[in-house]
């Protein structure tokens, strides 16, 4: 039984087996206490086995991290701040741990500590509780699109194309060292890793009307910021019959929906970010759950408002640039104090796909900035207006036969379209408070680091 299970019980069980991690060894003269984990919930489970039995020989000097199975009794605790307890009858040793060596003591570890320890930070509190808040997260994002009558569909991860143009590509290619014939590859001609699954998610839902994918992206940028890393995972919805208004309207009910779910289904682990984290976490989370709008600004009055505020930025503002991130800090932080939502920024800034609107300057484009992480939805009202289209390809100087396909989607039966990106992590990190993207991801990718290298096969 997972110790999840066994806490909620509404009823004593005579005969109870679960097995875990020792979090916490008491020993008294006729005693020893456990406080044992799996991993299925937060709250350990107490355990007591019995002096001079066989389980108190099998247990032995195993302490911290040490594995164990048990059977026993699950009865109603006599002790503070727990409904059950289990009395030991028998317990099987899995696997001991060397007490000298093991590096998660009983203590409060820095991050950049346990970042040097990524295969064993999850058995911390905090790593475990950030995991578990991604999976539910996860679902919660899968049910949301499920109800909103989302396809959920697969983007390729090897792709031929940059779609975003916003950094550098991880080059993937089978030729060996000092081949430089592209005809040669795999493929035939350069092949990347994907920075986003938008492209393809276009041609999909101009067929099935609404469609989502939840994927892995990458980009090789020699960023080492807390908000970037170099595999990340993106959330992106494609919408056929939709303008930027339908957009912006899913984004914000998305943004809700979510705190909402783990304010139902993951209050132990937010109650656990809120203590130790940030003990703001919970009241904005119920306050984005309340489904109340978000600040709506446009990029305009955005850069008014820089412009005539007290501030001296690093990077001066006007017209026609881009936002850098004291300015979206500035926004979010001082000025709204909330979640804001940016819309109709300048064309020379954005790609060709974008939807020109009527004022020659702008595009339907928008960004959803939160607190203290910046950018956490992009997305755009996508050009499908077949002319438009292909007067801008022009004037970007791209030859629109390497857009056939793309062009073909607004020759045959165009529609309005619209789609946004929404950054997994950076939404892990709006829902737990965790500071540093490198925290909210199990295994992070950032330069000069990738874990697990060394491995190999040998199974021929």
């Amino acid at each position: 039984m997972l110790i999840v299970e066994a806490l909620k019980s509404s009823s004593p069980i005579d005969q109870i087996q679960i097995e875990g991690w020792i979090k916490s060894r008491r020993d008294s003269k006729t005693f020893s206490f456990l406080a044992l984990n799996d991993g299925s919930c937060l709250d350990n489970i107490q355990c007591i086995v019995d002096g001079g039995t066989e389980a108190m020989a099998n247990l032995g000097q195993a302490g911290l991290g040490s594995s164990v199975s048990i059977t026993g009794k699950l009865v109603a605790s006599p002790g503070q701040g727990q409904k059950w307890e289990v009395q030991v009858a028998n317990l099987t040793l899995l696997g001991a741990t060397d007490q000298e060596k093991y590096p998660l003591q009983k203590k409060r570890h820095t991050d950049e500590f346990l970042r040097s320890i990524p295969h064993l930070r999850p058995r911390t509190n905090k790593y475990g509780a950030m995991l578990r808040v991604r999976s539910q997260a996860a679902f919660a994002i899968h049910k949301f699109f499920h109800d909103e009558h989302f396809f959920y569909i697969q983007t390729p991860i090897l792709t031929g194309s940059d779609c975003e143009g916003a950094g550098e590509m991880f080059r993937v290619t089978t030729l060996k060292p000092g081949v430089t014939d592209i005809s040669q590859d795999f493929f035939g001609q350069e092949c990347h890793l994907t920075v986003s699954g938008q492209l393809e998610a276009e041609a999909l839902a101009l067929a099935l009307g609404r469609v989502y994918t939840f994927g892995p992206t990458f980009r090789a940028e020699n960023s080492n910021t807390p908000r970037h890393v170099a595999e990340f995972w993106m959330i992106e919805p494609e919408m056929a019959f939709a303008d930027l208004e339908i957009l912006i309207g899913v984004a914000e009910k998305l943004l809700q929906n979510i705190p909402s779910y783990l304010l139902d289904n993951s209050i132990d682990d937010l109650q656990l970010f809120n203590k130790f984290v940030d003990k703001t976490l919970l009241t904005r989370l119920e306050n984005l759950a309340k489904g109340g709008p978000l600040k709506h600004l446009s990029y305009t009055e955005c850069i008014q408002i820089l412009e005539k505020s007290s501030k001296s930025f690093v990077y001066p503002v006007s017209f026609g640039v881009d936002l850098q991130t004291e300015h979206e800090r500035y926004l979010t932080e001082e000025y709204c104090q909330a979640p804001v939502v940016i819309y109709d920024y300048p064309k020379s800034i954005k790609p060709f796909y974008m939807r020109d609107n009527t004022d020659g300057q702008t595009v339907a484009a928008v960004d959803i900035l939160v607190p203290g992480i910046g950018e956490i939805i992009g997305g755009s009202q996508r050009e499908e207006r077949l002319d438009v289209l292909l007067a801008k390809l022009k004037a970007a100087g791209l030859d629109p036969s390497d857009y056939s396909w793309y062009i073909d989607l607004r020759e045959f039966g165009s529609v309005p379209h619209a789609g946004f990106g929404l950054g997994f992590e950076r939404l892990i990190m709006l829902l737990t408070g965790i500071s540093n993207i490198r925290d909210a991801i199990p295994f992070p990718k950032t330069p000069t680091t990738l874990t697990f290298q060394g491995l190999t096969s040998n199974l021929g």
